[in-house]
């Protein structure tokens, strides 16, 4: 029967290297993952926010806006709810800006497909200068209500740099202010943003 090769032997040396490298693996496999927060959080940082427009927080219950048609008949505000809502305010002369919100709010409905029924545009038109022709049949399926810009302005908050008419803002089905977009929006990214939004909620 051969002997036990003694500690200082080679064979001895080599089960002992092996065995501290055993160790070493064991405790980085241990520490990896604690290694690796580290690492991401003071080196990586990364960005906790996905959504792109701004949410509103707390979200803004709708309140009670003296609403009309622009034929002057009553428009009851309760009825911006069951649905969800793209909501931008501006005056009746509509300018380049203006045609080119309803044209962001009416394509990013078109292309959220077999949901877009359960989104409503509509354009908040604060002083009393009649609307082009040409505009209101570009923009047929939009919502045109004639609102009292200081009682818009209560409720939907611009940013610090900006004007009510540079924004679009997003209504839920329960009447509920509760996102803004940024000024000249990008599109894709207010499409991906109301996509989430539908089908992360069953309600509208």
């Amino acid at each position: 029967m051969p002997a036990t090769p003694a500690p200082s032997s080679p064979d001895g040396l080599a089960r002992r290297r092996r065995g501290r490298w055993k160790l070493a693996l064991i405790l980085f496999i241990c520490l990896a993952p604690v290694l690796a927060s580290y690492y991401t959080y003071y080196y990586v940082r990364p960005q906790t926010r996905i959504n792109y427009g701004d949410l509103i927080e707390p979200q803004r219950p709708l309140p009670a806006l003296d609403l009309t048609y622009l034929d002057g008949r009553a428009f009851d505000a309760a009825d911006l709810s069951g649905k969800w809502f793209l909501v931008m305010v501006d005056g009746g002369t509509c300018p380049d800006s203006c045609a080119q919100k309803l044209y962001h709010m009416r394509q990013v409905r078109l292309t959220t497909g077999k949901e877009r029924e359960r989104v409503q545009t509509v354009w908040l038109v604060d002083d009393d200068q009649p609307l082009s022709t040409v505009v209101m049949r570009a923009y047929d399926g939009t919502l045109m209500l004639r609102a009292h810009r200081a009682q818009l302005a209560a409720w939907l908050p611009a940013q610090s740099d900006t004007i009510l008419e540079d924004h679009i803002f997003v209504v839920d089905p329960h009447g509920n202010l509760m996102m803004r977009f940024p000024k000249n929006a990008d599109p894709n990214r207010t499409k991906k943003d109301l996509a989430k939004l539908l089908a992360a909620s069953s309600i509208g």
